[in-house]
């Protein structure tokens, strides 16, 4: 059914108005329609109309009813006179009917905000609610009546006056679901997780962090061939100002919507070099440096390959590849690496997963399938309904077929899970680590109308065996845990300079002994 969900402008008889059109009962998508570009939306067969009538409370605004000539269902004609006889809304009754399904419209009027903010915001709870109403896993939502959620929560907003209000309005609600991970993201949130996803940004190559002592805002390492490093921007150098502004006491993620910007464009950043202590900027201590922004690509991709020599003096290669996230460019930059290791002749191979909390559920399956042949099952998925729905692979060839290990620990999550427990369930790969975090969800991501966005968790995923993993996580064959995995960073093609502190690595050597090269 297709139904059109509306919350109209400031009004003088009605500050909004929930509007519903089904134009043909056989459809399944509602469109959310304001003042702006309509926003499409799932919108599943459901006997809705008691819902909406209900939401029409006697104290609420009346329009005049107003009809159009046009052939309408006795429920429906029924319903128009309930709500008409409580004074609660205007019902417009609008066109045709098809040898098919019957086609009307009705209006149900609520009292939005008359402030502008918190109004937009209203329109944004609608839309939220209705994609979590179509989608979200759990189709008692919590053990609660969701239709009557959204009525109670719009009712919650109408004495606020700000949007920041408002939007926790729509968090709250949210929670009632008792899901971490269906949530709403703001726009700078949801900016970030595209470029983490998409692997690649517009700005000037740098990762900032603040200083853990001293609160500073430092300079966590210059992305490999970017601009900041071309300039000599060094890690540990303090970041003071961007251009004109003062960046004292601004966090993490303003400063870095400072520095990206579009292809081209300049910035200039005032940096103190780094020390050791704590020291207080001075004029004169700074060192002004303008650079151009540039497309920067983010390949969460790291290889290398560790040599051995064996009791009988031969040399063994083992090629060593860290996936520290599964962005959009994962799949390819993984490929390239093992074509790259198998051109130097690896013998065998270490996949490093720890600390990668997952991404795009399709690059943990295009990675499950470098590594796998024929027409093995690479995860279940189980729908809103209940349904187990394995996806398989589907004449699948392998890049190689050596020996191979996967390092995972308890910051190895969702897709670092599907590949992990596609690997190992079907006999390719050891695990070695710790338990891995537990998190059995897909969720889908939608951009909303005002550039937030709403993550739903939409299906359960089980490893291709069907063990749980939601809550329970992966254990290892065999357990290990360093001191601390040190990082390298996710700048595409890393410096042999960092292949000595694999070495030092407590569960790369144990992965080592698993393969027998020790």
């Amino acid at each position: 059914m297709e139904v059109i969900v509306a919350v109209s402008p400031p009004a003088t008889t009605a500050a909004g108005s929930l509007r519903c059109y089904p134009p043909h009962l056989h459809s399944r998508r509602s469109v959310l329609r304001g003042s702006l570009s309509p926003v499409f939306l799932p919108f599943r067969s459901h006997p809705w109309l008691p819902r909406l009538v209900a939401m029409a409370k006697p104290n609420w605004s009346c329009h005049t009813p107003h009809r159009v000539p046009g052939v309408l269902s006795k429920a429906l004609h029924d319903a128009s006179k309930v709500m008409l006889a409580s004074g609660a809304a205007a019902l417009v009754l609008l066109h045709s009917a098809s040898a098919s399904a019957v086609a009307e419209t009705f209006t149900i009027t609520f009292p939005g905000s008359q402030i502008g903010e918190v109004n937009a915001v209203q329109r944004t709870l609608v839309e939220a609610w209705g994609i979590v109403r179509e989608t979200y896993v759990d189709p008692s939502f919590n053990n609660q009546d969701w239709d009557l959620k959204l009525q109670e929560v719009l009712g919650e907003t109408l004495s606020l006056k700000t949007s920041e209000a408002a939007y926790s309005k729509i968090r709250t609600m949210l929670a009632t679901l008792g899901d971490p991970f269906t949530r709403i993201v703001s726009p700078q949130e949801y900016a970030s997780f595209r470029i983490n996803n998409e692997g690649a940004l517009e700005g000037v190559g740098l990762l900032i962090g603040s200083d853990r002592d001293s609160g500073r805002l430092v300079v966590l390492s210059p992305i490999e061939g970017g601009p900041a490093q071309r300039a000599g921007i060094l890690t540990g150098d303090e970041l003071v100002q961007i251009d004109d502004v003062a960046l004292a006491g601004m966090n993490n993620e303003d400063v870095a919507t400072r520095l990206r910007g579009r292809a081209g464009t300049s910035v200039t950043l005032k940096v103190r070099r780094a020390r050791n202590g704590p020291t207080v900027s001075t004029a004169a201590e700074l060192t002004e440096i303008t650079l151009q922004r540039e497309t920067i690509l983010l390949s969460p991709v790291y290889s290398a390959v560790i040599h051995h020599v064996s009791p009988s003096g031969q040399e063994i290669k083992t090629g060593y590849v860290r996936l520290s996230a599964f962005s959009q460019n994962a799949a390819v930059d993984m490929e390239k690496a093992v074509s790259e290791l198998e051109e130097s002749g690896v013998d065998s191979y270490i996949l490093d997963l720890r600390n990668n909390p997952g991404g795009l559920v399709k690059a943990g399956l295009d990675v499950a399938q470098m590594w796998l042949d024929g027409n093995e099952t690479l995860v279940n998925t189980i729908d809103r309904n209940g349904f187990t729905q394995p996806i398989n692979l589907v004449n699948g060839h392998a890049l190689t077929r050596d020996p191979l290990v996967v390092l995972v620990n308890e910051g190895s999550a969702s897709a670092s899970e599907i590949l992990a427990g596609a690997l190992h369930d079907n006999g390719r790969a050891v695990l070695v680590g710790t338990k891995t975090y537990g998190k059995g969800k897909i969720q889908s991501v939608t951009e909303l109308r005002d550039g937030s966005a709403l993550f739903v968790t939409v299906a359960k995923y089980l490893s291709p065996a069907l063990h749980q993993i939601d809550h329970v996580g992966i254990a290892p064959d065999v357990k290990c845990s360093p001191d601390e995995v040190l990082p390298i960073s996710m700048s595409g093609g890393g410096a042999s300079t960092q292949v000595p502190t694999l070495d030092s690595d407590s569960c790369i050597i144990t992965a080592e002994h698993q393969l027998d090269l020790h």
